[in-house]
């Protein structure tokens, strides 16, 4: 039995991205996502198996992918979070949820050397994401979503699973 991963969720949001014409190569993913092609060929047989992807063309299935964003992320990958930090806004305090929100004196931030903010560290989904996210700020504002349900107040939750439903349009 495979059980998904963190880095798993990462490649899959990343080729829900990706036109159908256009998806990535192992190779490209693992440039882009700070991965090793290894990695992300076990990303993408793990997803096939969890229903996430479709085998052969690798296509995401939208719907399953939402329904586990909202009722799995947060228990499958809990949000752990540490100290003051410099790092990358992330959940309600980076975009598309920073307009709505307030962003107090401590934002969560991924930690990151980069960084612009300075915030609770936010732990990300993979310690690539960062990095990768600052490469693709179509990805960055999907992880950011993410992190919003994995370990936002209800309010963030919900415009979080509002703004995933319209962008996977599933």
């Amino acid at each position: 039995m495979e059980v998904l991963k963190p880095q798993d969720l990462v490649v899959v949001l990343r080729l829900s991205l990706a036109a159908r014409a256009a998806r990535p190569t192992f190779l490209e993913l693992a440039s882009e996502l700070g991965m090793s092609a290894s990695e992300v060929h076990a990303a993408v047989s793990r997803a096939i198996a969890s229903n996430l992807l479709s085998s052969g063309e690798r296509a995401v299935n939208r719907s399953n992918l939402l329904e586990f964003l909202v009722h799995g992320a947060k228990y499958a990958f809990p949000a752990a979070v540490s100290g003051v930090t410099r790092g990358i806004p992330t959940s309600y305090a980076a975009p598309p949820l920073s307009s709505q929100f307030s962003v107090g004196e401590l934002p969560p931030v991924w930690p990151h050397p980069e960084g612009t903010a300075r915030g609770e560290g936010f732990e990300p989904l993979y310690r690539s994401v960062p990095d990768a996210a600052l490469k693709n700020p179509q990805l960055y504002e999907l992880l950011a979503l993410v992190d919003a349900v994995r370990g936002g107040r209800a309010r963030e939750r919900a415009l979080a699973v509002k703004e995933l439903t319209k962008r996977l349009g599933a």
